[in-house]
């Protein structure tokens, strides 16, 4: 599977974006998909990871309650819906599945190293 992130742009803050992770290659519908960003300077972090079917969703601290995860199986697509956007959201933002194609979100999500196939980023800058 290859995946490709996309939507990125400049807003300012308060502002909203949304993403897409679109695959190719096989269907996501039974993989769990990570979202990551990383700063300039700064280690790759998580956002989110949901999981196929009814599995379990989660978000990082900094994000929950103005980032949402949607998935879109008829597209091959999930989305990654950012609202009250902030300068310290700026970041390159990528999307993966969970390594050996695994459909859950671990509860310990963030540990990159559990997720393969990384698409090409796209860069969200949020500034006045």
């Amino acid at each position: 599977v290859q995946l490709q992130a996309s939507g990125g742009g400049l807003v300012q803050p308060g502002g909203s974006l949304r993403l897409s992770c679109a695959a190719s290659g096989d269907k996501l519908d039974y993989y769990a998909i990570g979202w990551f960003r990383q700063a300039p300077g700064k280690e790759r972090e998580g956002v989110s990871c949901v999981s196929a079917l009814d599995g379990p969703l989660y978000y990082s601290d900094s994000v929950q309650g103005r980032f949402t995860v949607t998935r879109d199986n008829t597209n091959n697509t999930v989305y990654l819906q950012m609202n009250n956007l902030k300068p310290e959201d700026t970041a390159v933002y990528s999307c993966a599945i969970r390594a050996n194609r695994s459909p859950r979100c671990k509860t310990k999500w963030t540990f990159v190293p559990d997720f393969q196939a990384w698409g090409q980023g796209t860069q969200v800058t949020v500034s006045s």
